[in-house]
């Protein structure tokens, strides 16, 4: 038998192929998030150590009652959310631009964030009002169910719009987008014109996004939601690598064009509006986290949608730490925060692709 040489020995590599970049992306990614999510809960205003608590539960002391409020119940719902929030934007942000084929794709294009924010200002507003039987149900979760209410009509309402014959026309999805977040836009303005002084406090800081609200009942009543459109997404690969090469050409190969269309929408449509129910409006993480990934190991969905999952956790996170910390003990709204990150960094795509966009 002949010997092979090691190098014949390898698997041989496509030329242009990232995949292997992309898992150990992948692996980093992962190692990151989750040493963010330890120095998250050990950071912040107060003198609550993480490290401290650590120690004391190694040697069976029990947690101090400061350290237990502040670690267990302000903390580490906060860092869940962030990461849920951030991995359900960014992830939105990666299935839209596939959907569009444009780097310029963000979630609010299909009306969710426009929608969810009108549903918010209703209940802010209004919910007073309300009888005190159905206040009593909704308790708590009436702002966030009703944020994602209005993101999963506005969508279900621009789906019936763009859709003519069992086919959806991204263009007119893109034009009605445009158009229903402009009404919604208008609506709210309506709205807040009956707000008192403490509503439009409430208002304003929802608008400008924050974390600052977790707590574990908003936790639970948003994370499912969005951890099934997570979980869901990456089975959309295959579909949005295909819609690169066109929708005919996509057609030809085997894909269902229609099916993959309904799907991501209806994905993008649970992760944004959950993320906007529970966190308000924070901009930028669906538009730089996957374009910063695909520069850096290629557009191949099978990995990009995984980690912008992750790298979305890591910025929402990092954002977070900034804004708790940056004018303490006030707060920051961390959608400040993403809005001076991710703002030049928008620029720099539309300068980057104006040749693509001069049309």
């Amino acid at each position: 038998m002949v010997a092979l040489s090691p190098e014949l020995r390898q698997p041989a590599r496509i030329e242009g192929d990232r995949s292997h970049l992309a898992r150990r992306l992948c692996l980093f990614l992962a190692l990151l998030l989750v040493g963010m999510a330890v120095v998250s809960l050990g950071w912040g205003a107060s003198g609550t150590s993480l490290t401290r608590a650590i120690a004391d539960l190694l040697t069976g002391q029990e947690l101090a009652a400061q350290d237990r409020v502040v670690l267990m119940d302000i903390r580490l719902p906060r860092v869940l959310m962030g990461i849920f929030v951030g991995a359900s934007l960014a992830v939105s942000g990666a299935v839209m631009q596939g959907l569009f084929r444009n780097p310029l794709a963000d979630p609010g294009i299909v009306g969710v964030s426009s929608g969810a924010s009108l549903g918010a200002i209703l209940a802010i507003v209004l919910g007073g009002s309300l009888p005190a039987g159905i206040a009593a149900i909704f308790g708590g979760y009436l702002v966030p169910f009703a944020a994602f209410a209005g993101g999963w009509l506005t969508t279900m309402v621009l789906y019936r719009i763009a859709t003519r014959r069992g086919r959806t026309s991204v263009a007119t999805m893109l034009l009605a987008g445009i158009a229903l977040g402009a009404i919604m836009g208008a609506l709210s303005g309506v709205v807040i014109l009956r707000a008192n002084d403490r509503e439009l406090r409430d208002l304003t800081f929802w608008g400008l996004g924050s974390l600052a609200g977790a707590n574990w009942p908003k936790l639970l009543a948003g994370a499912p939601i969005m951890a099934m459109a997570l979980v869901f997404a990456p089975w959309l690969a295959r579909g949005l690598n295909a819609l690169a090469l066109g929708e005919a050409a996509a057609g030809h190969i085997g894909i269902r064009v229609q099916k993959v269309k309904n799907l991501a929408i209806l994905t993008v449509a649970a992760a944004t509006g959950a993320a906007v129910a529970v966190s308000g409006g924070i901009g930028f993480v669906g538009i730089v986290v996957p374009h910063l990934l695909r520069l850096a190991s290629g557009p191949d969905h099978r990995w990009l949608l995984v980690n912008s999952a992750l790298l979305g956790g890591v910025t929402l996170l990092l954002a977070d730490m900034v804004s708790r910390t940056i004018i303490a003990p006030a707060e920051l709204p961390i959608g400040i925060v993403t809005a001076i990150m991710g703002g030049p960094f928008f620029l720099w795509i539309l300068l980057r692709n104006r040749g693509v966009l001069d049309l």
